[in-house]
Parts: structure tokens; sequence; C-alpha cells
């Protein structure tokens, strides 16, 4: 079993807080295509748990693992493994930030497009109902944002962090994350985010408010066969 909720955190997230959130075949969870394309596996995945996973995207479906512990099955097809780390906040100096506003549905294609044009990560059509995002704007439209997307037990995290270009290097970024991480203090929880291990920038800030490196994981992006290839 894993020592903490962070050693498997989209598991433990689906089968604890956000169990109401969860797609499950057999041993397997997953959020709604829509909300976030992340599976959760248990700890050793065997063959049965793979084919839970090719039952619950369909053939031809894709789905990320946070934290792979192995390859995919042979005749799956990895688009992409991104190496990454995990950051726990327990030192972040959370404050709150009266010109950050929380964001709602009527929002989203605002978020859609700072996402598309920033590529902080995944952010899909109702990923906001993962939980509370907040957003600075400037002259009426969104130019920065960041919300809270898994929740182990005892944690949330932090993500969706991005900037519209020409705004970047203001601190907005850095507002918003100790913002969000004052609503996770106030709820009795711990902040952590991940990101990629190659955003050294992104890392570095982060390490400036306080997280420190938790562990390196891998992000496993993986496509299910088609019918007859399995």
């Amino acid at each position: 079993m894993s020592s903490s909720p962070l050693d498997n955190p989209v598991w433990a997230a689906l089968t604890g807080p956000q169990a109401h959130l969860a797609e499950q075949k057999g041993q397997v969870r997953r959020f709604p295509a829509d909300v976030a394309p992340f599976v959760g596996l248990p700890d050793r995945p065997d063959e049965d748990v793979w084919r839970d996973v090719a039952d619950l995207a369909g053939p031809g479906g894709t789905v990320v693992i946070a934290g792979a512990t192995g390859p995919a099955p042979a005749g799956w097809t990895v688009l992409g493994e991104t190496p990454g780390v995990q950051l726990e906040g327990t030192g972040l100096a959370v404050a709150p930030d009266d010109e950050a506003v929380r964001l709602t549905e009527a929002d989203v294609p605002e978020m859609l497009d700072l996402v598309a044009r920033t590529q902080p990560g995944p952010f899909l059509p109702r990923t906001i109902a993962l939980g509370t995002y907040l957003g600075i704007r400037r002259e009426g439209a969104l130019v920065a944002m960041a919300g809270e997307r898994f929740h182990p037990p005892g944690w949330t995290e932090i993500s969706a962090v991005c900037t519209d270009p020409a705004f970047q290097g203001k601190g907005l970024a850095a507002r918003l994350v100790r913002a969000v991480g004052a609503g996770i203090r106030a709820r009795g929880e711990v902040p952590f985010l991940h990101a990629a291990g190659s955003n050294v920038g992104a890392i570095r800030l982060y390490e400036h408010l306080g997280f420190r490196l938790n562990r390196e994981l891998v992000f496993l992006a993986v496509q299910v066969p088609e019918v007859g290839r399995r």
C-alpha cells in the first residue's frame, strides 16, 4: 500500500474525496473524459487492470497516468512519456488576493482560450468541476488563472497556473498560487502541485514560493488498441 496519498494521487483522489466524479471498471477509476484525461490505477497494475483501463477508455481511447510504475502492455500506443516533478507546499506562504475573482462555468470559454495560448497542461470543458479556480482580469479580459485539480485525502493540487504572455513577469501567477493555496489551507488541507521537469522556470517560481520537491515521476499518455488488436 502507498505510505502517502501523494504516492498515487489520482487513485487516492478517485477512491476518496473525488469518488463522486469517478467512472469505474473493476479495479480502475477515471475522471470523465471532458473533465480530465487521468486514470487512477492500483499501485501494482496487472493484466486485469490494463484490461479494465481498455474497457473504460474504449477502443482507440487515450488516458494519462500520473506516476506510471511500468510500461503499457504490448500493442498499446505510447503517445508521450513526460518526466515531471511533484512538489509539496507545506512551506507555501499563502495569502488571499483582493483582485482574484472566482471563475465559473460562464468563464470557461475564456479559460480554454487562455490555456490554448499558454499550454499549462490539460484543461477541458468541464475541468472547472474539480475545484475552485481564480482569475485576474485586465480591462475585462482574463489574463491569468490558477485552480484546483486532484484532491487526495488531506491534500489539494494547484493546477492550470498560466498567464497571458503579454502580462508575464508581473507576479500574477505567484499571487494566484498563494490565493488558491489560502483556500486550500482554510479547509485544513495542504497544497501540492505537479510540473513538467523541463519547465525549470515554473519550478524555480514554485520553490521560491515555498514548495519543495517531494518526488520525481513520469506522466504516461497511452492509447488503447483498436478493436481486434488487444
